[in-house]
């Protein structure tokens, strides 16, 4: 349940942050009369998210045997690329998102009107939505329907609350410290998701896994244990793991890493965004 709250709290508070500045531009430029054509952009968007989320499932469970393993290790290995690209662009656009929107809010209110003002609402939510559908398939593939469901929704409720809280009149509010932190458990699921899905090509013979197992510690955290799958879910821990898989887990840190020194921004981000 953690890993789908995670996912689904980190995307909707981004989502939402997008959100509440259209909507505090609006108010400055005292065009609230303009914020139907977001909330239906916002409603629009998220039916067509869900409605690629039950696609992205259905087509899941439609498999079995090999093809099965294939589909569940391609989409790992996609929700990773996705997962990675996302902490990243975060990484560098947080520093200006409330100035880059606010001049998109501007110039949809001036020139373009309320289509403007709706494709701008819709494409953020929908992007977002096609992401937490994306990695919401892949943790049902170890926690479950119900359970994925479950982490999802609460997920989206505090996000919801963060939202509101916003909306109401705190001007500022620091989010770096919240980003990074969820960065890093971000990082370490899709590292998990790298590593499952070697797994799952291994299953498939796709991939050798040239030693299998590597090791062994059932005896000391079994994955059928509360702990242990947890850990599977949220990390990809695997008691008997093989060489091609442990390679793959700890090669994406190094390409993480690498990725930071040479992606990250050159100056500091602010740590604040301002919403009103």
């Amino acid at each position: 349940m953690l890993p789908s709250f995670l996912l689904t709290l980190r995307e909707g508070v981004e989502v939402s942050l997008i959100i509440g500045i259209i909507l505090g531009t609006l108010s400055k430029l005292d065009k609230q009369h303009l914020r139907s054509s977001v909330w239906l952009g916002v409603g629009v968007a998220s039916i067509t998210s869900l409605g690629a989320a039950v696609i992205i499932y259905s087509l899941g469970t439609s498999f079995s045997g090999r093809s099965e393993e294939i589909f569940e290790g391609v989409t790992m290995v996609i929700a990773a690329i996705v997962l990675t690209w996302v902490i990243f662009w975060m990484n560098r656009q947080a520093r200006n998102i409330n100035q880059d929107l606010e001049a998109d809010v501007r110039s949809a209110s001036s020139e373009r009107g309320r289509w403007a003002l709706f494709s701008l609402a819709f494409f953020a939510v929908l992007r977002e939505g096609i992401e937490i559908g994306l990695f919401l398939t892949t943790t049902t593939f170890t926690l479950g329907i119900m359970r994925t469901i479950l982490g999802a929704v609460l997920g989206l409720v505090v996000a919801i609350a963060v939202t509101s809280t916003l909306v109401a009149g705190m001007s500022r509010m620091r989010l770096q410290t919240f980003f990074l932190s969820t960065s890093i458990m971000l990082i370490l699921f899709s590292a998990g998701l790298v590593g499952h899905a070697v797994h799952e090509f291994n299953e498939a013979n796709l991939i050798p896994a040239i030693v299998d197992p590597l090791w062994d510690v059932s005896h000391i955290l079994s994955e059928s244990s509360t702990l242990g799958q947890t850990s599977k879910a949220l990390f990809g821990y695997n008691a008997n793991p093989s060489l091609t898989e442990v390679i793959a887990y700890f090669g994406y840190y190094v390409f993480i890493l690498l990725m930071y020194r040479f992606y990250s921004p050159s100056s500091p981000a602010r740590d604040e965004i301002s919403i009103t």
